[in-house]
C-alpha cells in the first residue's frame, strides 16, 4: 500500500511540474493571442478596441500566476482552451480525432510488443550464434531508418507499387496495418534488445539448472522462469515507449494522411495554433505519466524486491 501511495504522489508531482512547463510554453509564445483569435473569426485587420475586448474576454491581462491557476483548473476538467485557427474548443477537436489516434497507437503497441517478443526470444535462444546475429541486424535496421523515410518507402513500394493498402488512410481498422507497422518498428527493435538481455540474465540463475535436471523443457523454462523474471525491465521500457509512440504519431499520421490528433497537431504547428500544440503536449505528458504509473505498479506487484526498495 505504501508503494502504491508513493508512486501516486510521484505521478501527481510530475504532472504538476509538467503542467507548469506546458503553461510556460503558452505564455512565452510570440504574438498576441487576441489577434490570433480575431483572425480565426475572419477579422483580418482587427482594430485595437476589438483586440482589447477579446483580451478582456479571455482574461489575458490578469497576472500570470492567476492565469496559470485558472488554466490548470480548466485543464483538470478537460478544458484545453480555444483553437486560434478554428475558434472551436481544443478538447472537442481532440475528441473528434482521438479514436483514430488510439486505434493507430494501440495497433502499433501490439505490433511492437509482438516483434520484441519474437526477436528477443530468438536472440536469447542462441546467444552469439546466427539467430542472435540475424535478430540484431534486423533490429538495427528497424531502429536506424526514420519513421518518415520508412513511411514514404512503404507508400511508394507496397501501396503504389504492389497495390497493397490505400494511399489515403481513412482511420479505420481496414487501413491501420501499414501506418501502425511503420510506427512500431523502432520501438519493437529497442524492446527486443532489452528483452534479450533480461532473458539471458534470468537464464544464468542457478535454480534453472535444478529445473533442467528435473526434466523441464526449454519452452517450460522460458514460460515459467525466464519470461517472468525478465518482465520487469521489459515492461518498464514498454511503458516509456508508449509515450514515444504517441509522440511519433504526428509524423506517421501526416505521411499516411491518417485523420488523427497527431496530423491535426502538425497542421496546428504550421498555423502557430499554440493552444492545440500545448494541448497535445499536455495529453502526451498525461499519457506518459499514467502509463509509467501503471507499469511501476505492475512491476511492484510481480517483483517483491521493488516493494522492499520503496520501504
Amino acid at each position: 500500500m505504501r508503494a502504491v501511495l508513493t508512486r501516486l504522489v510521484q505521478a501527481l508531482v510530475t504532472l504538476a511540474g509538467a503542467g507548469a512547463l506546458v503553461f510556460g510554453m503558452l505564455a512565452v509564445t510570440p504574438g498576441d493571442p487576441a489577434r490570433r483569435v480575431l483572425e480565426a473569426r475572419g477579422v483580418t485587420e482587427p482594430s485595437p478596441p476589438a483586440i482589447a475586448a477579446v483580451r478582456a474576454e479571455l482574461r489575458l491581462d490578469d497576472p500570470l500566476p492567476l492565469r496559470f491557476l485558472r488554466w490548470a483548473a480548466d485543464a483538470a476538467t478537460g478544458d484545453l482552451g480555444i483553437s486560434w485557427s478554428t475558434g472551436q474548443p481544443v478538447a472537442a477537436e481532440f475528441a473528434e480525432r482521438l479514436p483514430a489516434t488510439l486505434r493507430l497507437t494501440g495497433a502499433a503497441l501490439a505490433l511492437a510488443v509482438a516483434l520484441a517478443l519474437v526477436l528477443g526470444a530468438v536472440a536469447a535462444a542462441a546467444p552469439g550464434r546466427w539467430p542472435d546475429v540475424v535478430s540484431r541486424v534486423v533490429a538495427l535496421g528497424m531502429l536506424v531508418v526514420p519513421s518518415f523515410v520508412l513511411g514514404v518507402l512503404v507508400l511508394d513500394v507496397l501501396v503504389v507499387g504492389a497495390g497493397l493498402g490505400r494511399v489515403i488512410a481513412d482511420g479505420t481498422w481496414a487501413t491501420v496495418f501499414l501506418p501502425a507497422l511503420t510506427l512500431a518498428l523502432a520501438s519493437g527493435a529497442t524492446w527486443s534488445r532489452v528483452l534479450r538481455t533480461g532473458l539471458l540474465e534470468a537464464r544464468s540463475a542457478s535454480y534453472l539448472r535444478v529445473s533442467t535436471a528435473r526434466g523441464a523443457t526449454p519452452w517450460q523454462r522460458l514460460r515459467v522462469h525466464e519470461l517472468p523474471n525478465a518482465a520487469a525491465p521489459f515492461l518498464t521500457v514498454v511503458g516509456l515507449g508508449t509515450a514515444a509512440l504517441i509522440g511519433g504519431a504526428p509524423i506517421v499520421e501526416s505521411v499516411f494522411t491518417w485523420p488523427g490528433v497527431g496530423r491535426y497537431t502538425v497542421e496546428a504547428i504550421d498555423a502557430r495554433d499554440m493552444p492545440v500544440v500545448v494541448g497535445f503536449t499536455l495529453v502526451a505528458v498525461v499519457v506518459y505519466v499514467v502509463t509509467s504509473l501503471v507499469v511501476d505498479l505492475v512491476c511492484t506487484l510481480i517483483d517483491p524486491r521493488l516493494r522492499q526498495d520503496v520501504r
